[in-house]
């Protein structure tokens, strides 16, 4: 065992179970279900986990009652069915020593008409923070159903071989909305005083102690946002908790940050500081005499976990994002290797950005999160017939595709035009609080070093040299380019802006990589509503630039909304002073402004400016491609040279080709 992590290794009794680490795999909405029931999917996704060293996992919520659907990827309620299919997660992770606990879950007045198809229950029938309803004021009797909901899904929990369950409390979920006055009107015994408000979850807590027994588990989450007026303060929250502890209600607490009310806390991108929760879980932990204390939000790696646990803010960690994009980092760091552990770069554009479109959850970093039972997980099976692979293209497509046919013992070699490696994305990388994406280049150019793939730098290779490697297979993968035409969706009958003619035109890319000097005054010409556009436009803010960013969307970051990054893109440019034109078009550029058109009144404007960025489509890079014979070599093609997009896509079909040579 690593002598650095001195704390998350000690092992740790709950309730009777011994967690062999004190980083655990926590809750969150993987949205993987299958007509209500865990199948394959969930299968491979959480015995992956559990093979990769997790002290404890918490399984996703399970509505306890039809009131509480949130999801379409949420399990079934009240239904019998879910036991033999949870029985078969928790038997796989159980063979790996992990201890099991399943969330459950009932949001209260934040539910979801769309898939429920019934009434939102809460105490005082306050609106929704997920949509425009109103919500239903529980009569006495429907608080008794649904406390006895709760009871009935902890035995099904029981019976599926969970070790225990854990109430969601966090966020302003129902138990929540209970304890804070803001959301309790009530005068009857469920409102008003403390113990009134804790009354809930008092009892609730005691009949799902009536319906298992001694040695079940009961955890409890609850976040804190106290910058929010209507929420609890810490003080209030700790008061709360100090209440179940001392009544010997709750074995553990878990801790997290953010609510209903203010999503982008609630699982925090990269303009977050890291370790956000364990301040809120230290004041938890002064208060508790009984129950363990787990911290969570934005604790990403394991020298963060150790910290945490070594100076006493909690008793273990949950780090779900981390795990989702290297589910073996315990075990990694167990074996002293947490150089090798993938990380995670808190971008959320396919674990929270797809279960915002209410799809199942991956990870732009490890495509195989939700596909373990189809690709293998995180390990690779040795290909039948060794090769020797040429990749021409170090992207993140290219670096990914050799990593992974390296790791199943091809012989590989890397062409890399320029002096490093990482394409556009290290451009992105240099974008203001974004070097989490250097950090992720790094661990690729040490994953490739250890593999020992040949890389070539300043390697512009035409198809004379690509015969002369004499490869069994080659990989282009030769990424994008910006068209120069500056496109805009929003005008397609133009091919090109008007006025490009009269220069001082640059490309993000080529202000990212510092090929251009803008002027004093730029426009942004952002066409995708994302980190490119609007990264870019912070960077210059940053530089001292006046910026002002044209968009046809209806607000700045609009396709990084899913992500939950985009209302904090805005607060940092506005901060900083850019100029918003929103649902509007440049109709003609003139070297020294531009007419800017509103694109819902026709008005015109024009704005002067030094220097136009263009954030507009690119279009794939073939030139090496265009040039060769056809059937000349066994060749494929992966990331934008296919069409340009994102490094979501760039990975993923890097990993898949990988896996199929």
């Amino acid at each position: 065992m690593s002598e650095q992590f001195k704390h998350v290794f000690k092992p740790l009794d709950l309730r009777g179970k011994t967690l062999k680490a004190r980083i655990n795999f926590g809750a969150h909405t993987a949205n993987m279900a299958e007509a209500g029931l865990p199948g394959d999917r969930h299968l491979g996704y959480y015995a992956e986990r559990a093979r990769g060293g997790a002290g404890m996992i918490v399984v996703e919520p399970i509505p306890v009652h039809q009131t509480a659907m949130l999801t379409r990827g949420n399990f079934n309620h009240s239904d019998d069915a879910v036991i033999p299919a949870f029985r078969r997660i928790t038997d796989a992770c159980h063979e790996h020593g992990t201890v099991m606990i399943h969330q459950l879950y009932h949001v209260g007045q934040h539910g979801d008409f769309d898939n429920s198809f019934a009434p939102s229950w809460s105490p005082s029938g306050l609106p929704s923070y997920h949509d425009s309803d109103g919500s239903h004021a529980m009569s006495e009797a429907e608080i008794w159903e649904t406390i006895e909901a709760f009871a009935l899904a902890a035995e099904r929990a029981h019976k599926s071989g969970f070790d225990g369950i854990e109430i969601f409390a966090a966020y302003h979920a129902l138990p929540d909305q209970f304890w804070t006055p803001w959301s309790n009107r009530r005068d009857d015994k469920w409102g008003g005083s403390l113990e009134n408000r804790v009354r809930f979850s008092t009892e609730l807590t005691k009949a799902i102690r009536a319906k298992t027994d001694d040695e079940f588990i009961i955890g409890m989450a609850i976040s804190m946002q106290p910058e929010v007026e209507v929420c609890l303060s810490v003080e209030a929250m700790q008061e709360i908790i100090a209440w179940h502890d001392e009544r010997g209600l709750i074995d553990y607490v878990t801790c997290g940050t953010g609510s209903y009310f203010d999503f982008t806390t609630l699982i925090p991108t990269f303009p977050y500081p890291d370790k956000l929760g364990p301040p809120f879980a230290e004041a938890l932990k002064g208060v508790v005499k009984h129950a363990r204390v787990q911290a969570e939000s934005h604790i990403r790696t394991p020298e963060n976990a150790d910290n945490v646990i070594g100076s006493g803010q909690a008793d273990m960690v949950s780090i779900v994002r981390g795990q989702i994009a290297d589910p073996h980092m315990v075990r990694k760091a167990r074996e002293g290797r947490p150089e090798d552990v993938r990380p995670c770069l808190s971008c959320n554009q396919m674990c929270w950005g797809r279960r915002f479109r209410d799809y199942w959850i991956s990870c732009l970093v490890n495509p195989s999160s939700g596909r373990e039972f189809e690709w293998g997980g995180d390990r690779f099976s040795p290909a039948d017939k060794p090769k020797h692979v040429l990749v021409v293209g170090g992207g993140m497509a290219g670096m990914e595709a050799a990593r992974v046919a390296a790791e199943r013992g091809h012989r590989v070699s890397l062409a890399e035009a320029s002096d490093k490696l990482g394409g556009q994305f290290r451009l992105a990388g240099l974008q203001p609080r974004r070097t989490q994406i250097i950090d992720l280049i790094d661990w690729y150019q040490r994953q490739l070093e250890k593999l020992q793939v040949s890389v070539r730098y300043n390697s512009f290779v035409d198809t004379d040299e690509i015969a002369a490697f004499e490869a069994d297979e080659v990989v282009f993968a030769t990424g994008s380019l910006p068209d120069g035409m500056a496109f805009q969706r929003a005008l397609p009958q133009h091919d090109s802006l008007p006025g490009l003619e009269n220069g001082n035109v640059v490309s993000v890319e080529e202000v990212m990589a510092r090929q251009a000097r803008p002027g004093t005054r730029v426009i942004v010409l952002d066409d995708g509503g994302n980190w490119r556009g609007g990264g870019t436009a912070w960077h210059l803010a940053d530089a001292g630039h006046e910026v002002t960013i044209v968009t046809m969307l209806a607000m700045v970051g609009k396709e990084i909304e899913r992500t939950s990054a985009d209302g904090t893109l805005r607060r940092r440019l506005r901060e900083k002073g850019v100029v918003f034109k929103t649902e509007c078009a440049i109709t003609q550029w003139h070297g020294d402004g531009a007419t800017v058109v509103d694109l819902l009144s026709g008005e015109e404007e024009r704005i002067p400016a030094d220097t136009l960025v263009t954030a507009t489509p690119n279009v794939a890079n073939r030139m090496i491609q265009g040039d060769l014979e056809p059937g000349s070599l066994v060749s494929h093609e992966i990331g934008d040279c296919v069409a340009p997009r994102t490094a979501i896509m760039a990975i993923y079909e890097g990993r898949k080709l990988g896996l199929d040579i």
